[in-house]
């Protein structure tokens, strides 16, 4: 039997790929906006001088904030070209200029967060309250101010703008390595059907109903990751060394508070979330002695936990079925929304096959004046129609932000972007309980809903502790992070995490090397309270509780018009407390009750 391999790009259907021309008409196009967004660099540098009056401050913000708006669109258009194949040449050259152009940019901006802290407060807040031009910006400002202690001297923070593609170099080279140079072996399914094996693939072996197919494409997978282990320590403990040092000169106390602190997270947030899943792990240990005893395994390995409890119902779908199906779950949100989701899914803002070089994963991206983009990698199943939601509910939160708020305020801090996309997935889990009435389906969708809480909320917090714990030991004492140590601290907070019934398989140390999201400064620790947070959102708007879903629109409307725990508690959710976590945990714990009750049934 012939091996099954992925298509070159060029041999995608031109209707499963985004249509980037509505960004560029062509590369010709990307070049001349590139070239006018670098002879703008001159401009900038000659801002830099003190402001003596608020009209001043004003034109210097606009033309700031204009050049990045142009900036934006470039950025966009040539990352999404290189994502959709990383192995050409062209536009990595394109992505590599970009950013260099990004850190240029930045450098001759760097300039105006110091000059504003050198107004004196009473002529800053003199000027804000007699110009209403600079009154638009002033939450912007108070950005800012709020930062007074942490901004370096406009040469020294151009010094480190500067560096900015140095810094980033850790991150762009576990790309390439991760999703162009990694040579994956052929993997053999159920069927005796070959694949090569790709990040795409191992997730559907993974949840194959044979146990030596999961079991050979957890081996073969990290195998190949394990054969350059310490090239991935390098570069994650290189990215870590620029979070502590960034940290540092800016006289944080940590990496974590300078991550949280632009955007005024309360390291409480991050801590209660951490403490409030240790405190529930006999909840995830409950859910792997279930999944032992169900699959009748006298041990239970990490390449088990995936695969659906019952094996996997009359439940796939093609890309069009699951469009259906998600136009259908979201039409709760109201017309207003299911008309962005019309255009997202009908004019091509979705690139939809895994192809021979395209980064793995899926996304939501694009800039304020483009359209809201979606990369898949799509396979026929019901994971990916979450993952089809999921990325809608970005795209959709981009286009109303963008639709609603100026440039200023047209984008929304990561903390609250995974609540947009994590209730949607709660939305279609509630649709799919409420319209599939096989007891085997009913299920199914329960196992599914809890191995989706068991990788957002458990996985992404063991995540987050593993990320703090390395930041913290070459931090204290200028531990090594060698892949030997990372790998004994990943195995050890693994093992605490799934509990007594999981062997703790020697490759699952490894899994640190994979994780992309271990390069975007404490990002993953907002995929956890942002699942908990929607858990709270969607239940108001499933059961219609007067004002649910204004408060919830208005909130995908808001941008980063004010700080994210303001925001969300204008939408009826308070992340300063532990109240979102435990009623997540109450949601987790009644599904598994019906699990259990409806397997018992079953059985």
């Amino acid at each position: 039997m012939s091996t099954q391999q992925l298509p070159t790009r060029d041999a995608v259907p031109e209707k499963l790929t985004w249509d980037l021309t509505t960004i560029f008409k062509n590369d010709a196009a990307f070049e001349v906006a590139f070239k006018k967004v670098k002879t703008q660099l001159p401009t900038l540098k000659t801002l830099d001088r003190p402001f003596e009056s608020a009209d001043q401050l004003v034109a210097t913000i606009k033309q700031i904030l204009a050049t990045f708006r142009q900036l934006e669109i470039i950025y966009v258009y040539a990352s999404m070209k290189n994502d959709q194949d990383t192995a050409n040449t062209t536009y990595q050259g394109y992505q590599a200029q970009v950013d260099s152009l990004a850190a240029e940019v930045s450098a001759a901006a760097a300039f105006l967060d110091p000059a504003i802290l050198a107004i004196p407060i009473v002529q800053l807040t003199t000027w804000l309250s007699e110009s209403p031009a600079l009154a638009k910006y002033s939450h912007f400002i108070q950005t800012i101010t709020d930062s007074r202690d942490h901004i370096l001297s406009g040469q020294e923070e151009a010094l480190l703008a500067a560096a900015g593609d140095i810094f980033s170099a850790a991150s762009q080279t576990f790309s390439v390595l991760d999703n162009s140079d990694l040579q994956f072996p052929e993997v053999t399914d159920e069927n005796g059907q070959t694949f090569q094996l790709s990040d795409g693939v191992y997730s559907q072996l993974l949840q194959s109903a044979n146990r030596s197919v999961r079991q050979a494409a957890f081996e073969a997978l990290y195998k190949t990751y394990g054969q350059f282990k310490n090239t991935f320590a390098t570069t994650l403990a290189t990215e870590i060394k620029g979070h502590n040092y960034l940290a540092q000169v800016h006289h944080y106390d940590s990496a974590r508070q300078a991550a949280l602190a632009p955007k005024a997270i309360p390291e409480a947030v991050y801590t209660t979330l951490v403490d409030q899943v240790n405190q529930h792990l006999p909840l995830l240990h409950r859910y792997t002695e279930l999944r032992k005893k169900q699959l009748n395994l006298s041990e239970l390995h990490m390449f088990d936990l995936y695969t659906p409890l019952l094996g996997k119902p009359a439940l796939t779908y093609t890309y069009e079925q699951a469009q259906a199906t998600a136009k259908e779950a979201l039409s709760i949100l109201g017309p207003d929304y299911a008309k962005q989701v019309a255009h997202i899914f009908d004019d091509r803002l979705i690139d939809v096959c895994e192809n021979q070089g395209k980064r793995s994963g899926a996304y939501s991206g694009g800039a304020y004046d483009t359209n809201p983009f979606i990369l898949l990698n799509w396979q026929d199943d019901l994971n990916n129609l979450y993952t089809l939601v999921h990325e809608t509910g970005h795209s959709v939160h981009s286009a109303f932000t963008r639709q609603t708020q100026d440039y200023v305020y047209g984008d929304y801090p990561i903390f609250v972007a995974e609540i947009a996309s994590t209730t949607n997935e709660n939305l279609l889990t509630e649709y799919l309980l409420q319209t599939q009435s096989d007891p085997k389906i009913q299920a199914y969708l329960l196992n599914y809903y809890l191995d989706g809480f068991k990788g957002t909320v458990f996985r992404q917090t063991q995540f987050a502790e593993f990320e703090h714990a390395m930041h913290a030991a070459a931090a204290a004492n200028g531990q090594p992070l060698t892949a030997e140590f990372m790998s004994q601290q990943y195995a050890d907070i693994n093992s605490r995490y799934y509990g007594p019934a999981v062997v703790n398989d020697p490759q699952i140390a490894l899994e640190w090397t994979r994780i992309p999201h271990f390069y975007m400064n404490y990002y993953v620790y907002q995929y956890a309270t942002g699942f908990a947070a929607a858990t709270t959102l969607a239940n108001g708007i499933s059961t219609k509780q007067p004002g649910a879903l204004d408060h919830y629109l208005d909130y995908l409307k808001a941008g980063s018009s004010a700080y994210p725990i303001e925001i969300m508690q204008q939408a009826g959710v308070d992340m300063t407390s532990a109240d979102y976590l435990e009623r997540a945990f109450a949601v987790f714990e009644e599904r598994l009750d019906q699990l259990e009750a409806l397997l018992a049934n079953l059985n």
